[in-house]
């Protein structure tokens, strides 16, 4: 298991842009996929976007699709969520969380194969 901390939500106006970063503490953190979702109260979580062990694979919800970018720095045990042209609709607790990185790729879209959470982070966007 990881333990994960998110950081980096806040308030911000439509157009403009946040980057939200996720510390994880505990072993094998770069044998890890990692992924971040999102739930708005009320409804349930939705996926946003992964990323495999290495980088070199990521996936996107298509309504991030072009304007948010997944990245990590396993030296730092880091994942980031760089969310650019923000829309009231992208207003939502964010949550990281912690995948094997061996599943077949269409699992990493769904919250039930992540083993460990974060607490989430509050975005929320202004019209």
């Amino acid at each position: 298991q990881v333990q994960l901390v998110e950081s980096g939500g806040g308030l911000v106006q439509a157009g403009g842009s946040l980057r939200l970063s996720c510390a994880a503490s505990g072993r094998a953190f770069s044998s890890y996929a990692m992924g971040w979702f999102r739930q708005v109260l009320g409804k349930e979580r939705e996926f946003v976007a992964a990323i495999k062990w290495s980088g070199g694979s990521t996936y996107y919800a298509d309504s991030v699709k072009g304007r948010f970018t997944i990245s990590r720095d396993n030296a730092k045990k880091t994942v980031y969520l760089q969310m650019n042209s923000l829309k009231p609709e992208d207003t939502a607790v964010y949550y990281c969380a912690a995948a094997d990185s061996f599943l077949v790729s269409s699992r990493y879209y769904s919250s039930s194969y992540y083993h460990s959470w974060g607490q989430g982070t509050q975005v929320t966007v202004s019209s």
